[in-house]
């Protein structure tokens, strides 16, 4: 699934690109992608806008557009967002197409279908916003280790589960939730609330240190993901344990291995993350 830095990556590439641009239509080979409102609303309300600004909250990316709506996009498990040219062929797997002026497309591919598509007052006076309840964003100088100990003081649940819940720290997935625990030596079935101030440090120190690299690496491509050019990512070659079951840890040597913690593959240092 396209996590922060992937979105964030998307989001750097096309403000350049688009923001100016008018949409001048939107059509839909699913419009099941769109949750709110109906997919007639949704055209009548993005169709003749042009987008201001984009910015990203947590893995939303989102286009501001002039009437002071918001259209968000949520990628899902495999979507992408590809900007091509009007006459260059139709990739397989598009389920939108936002046609902009000036004869380019941006292209919503989601083999999937696991994609989301939003349009509603910027401001939350319409209905809250898909992330009203989304903790903080781990890339903002507000992001502190005591941020980090605060959200998860008292938590009984696994440290895993509780990072890939957004209501902790946005953005984060399997990917760099396998990465930040590494890094931090923490074994990803341990209690949040056996965690010490010294691991509450290094472990907001690992999440911000990951995601930051991934972000300059242009993200991850483990499976699907592409940037709005159809390229891939290179924070794949930075990996340490995320897909690297039997090979030697980095740090000791041991071999990584593979488990489920939370119904989600993982992957972890015998050695380095004891539990």
């Amino acid at each position: 699934m396209p996590e922060l830095p992937e979105v964030e990556t998307m989001i750097r590439d096309l403000t350049p690109l688009v923001v100016g641009r008018t949409i001048e239509g939107v059509e839909a080979a699913f419009p099941g992608e769109v949750i709110w409102p109906s997919f007639d609303d949704f055209v009548t309300r993005v169709r003749g806008r042009t987008i201001t600004s984009l910015s990203r909250r947590g893995k939303y990316a989102i286009f501001t557009l002039d009437s002071g709506d918001a259209l968000i996009v949520h990628r899902g498990m495999t979507g992408s967002l590809l900007l091509r040219r009007a006459e260059q062929a139709m990739e397989p797997h598009v389920r939108m197409v936002f046609h902009l002026a000036g004869e380019d497309e941006l292209r919503f591919k989601d083999p999937r279908k696991f994609g989301k598509a939003y349009v509603m007052q910027s401001n939350g006076a319409e209905r809250p916003m898909p992330w009203h309840r989304m903790g903080p964003e781990p890339l903002n100088s507000s992001f502190s280790a005591g941020l980090l100990a605060e959200a998860l003081k008292g938590r009984r649940a696994l440290i895993k589960p509780l990072l890939l819940n957004q209501q902790v720290v946005a953005g984060l997935g399997n990917i760099y939730v396998d990465e930040s625990l590494f890094r931090a030596n923490i074994h990803p079935e341990r209690r949040a609330n056996t965690l010490t101030d010294d691991e509450m440090v290094r472990l907001h120190q690992a999440i911000t240190e990951v995601l930051g690299e991934a972000v300059e690496g242009r993200g991850t491509t483990f499976q699907t993901y592409t940037d709005v050019n159809g390229r891939a990512g290179n924070f794949q070659r930075r990996l340490q344990v995320f897909g690297r079951n039997g090979q030697p840890c980095p740090r000791c040597g041991t071999p990584i291995i593979k488990t489920r913690v939370g119904g989600r593959g993982t992957y972890t240092c015998p050695t380095c993350q004891r539990p």
